[in-house]
């Protein structure tokens, strides 16, 4: 038998969504549904989906893996419902009208540049300082950016907008780091 560790990314990627039990080299064994392996650590993260609870999440270390029993396979509303733990859901562009949306961008926009931050228009996108850009609806997290200094600085200023700060679309943010 072959150890965890010594697996191939492509054989943990046989565990995903399988509901199993992870039995540690400390005699300790977690069950779960496997959400993820680290393919450098080879780090199981395990998502318990309990109807009465909320999800738990529980991070079963690599090297600390002594072995892997599947108990169910999962299926294509399991993998969604823990998907559904970690990503949050969006509120569609499309529940916001034409007219609301351009509102929404020339408001960022003005506040990005009281905050002297360099930003331009660029057809439905904000571009700011040619590193980031905001798509609609101009939420902090909406913003795409690799520097993760300016993602946070500039998402923290989106957040902090006295004219959307209040918008139930403001307080829904998530980080993009594509």
């Amino acid at each position: 038998m072959q150890r965890w560790v010594d697996m191939s990314p492509r054989q943990w990627q046989e565990f995903i969504n399988q509901e199993v039990c992870v039995s540690a080299r400390d005699q300790h064994s977690f069950t779960g549904r496997v959400f993820t392996v680290d393919p450098v650590s080879a780090s199981v993260v395990l998502v318990s989906l309990d109807e009465a609870e909320r999800p738990a999440v529980t991070l079963v270390l690599g090297h600390a893996v002594s072995d892997v029993q599947v108990l169910s396979a999962g299926s294509e509303q399991t993998l969604s419902r823990m998907r559904s733990v970690f990503l949050q859901t969006h509120t569609p562009t499309h529940t916001l009208s034409a007219d609301e949306l351009q509102r929404r961008r020339e408001s960022v926009r003005r506040w990005l540049q009281d905050n002297r931050i360099p930003v331009q228009e660029d057809g439905e996108l904000l571009r700011v300082a040619h590193a980031l850009t905001i798509s609609a609806p101009y939420r902090p997290g909406d913003c795409s950016c690799a520097n993760q200094i300016i993602l946070a600085r500039v998402q923290s200023l989106l957040e902090n907008n006295p004219e959307t700060s209040g918008d139930a679309l403001t307080t829904e943010s998530t980080q993009d780091s594509g």
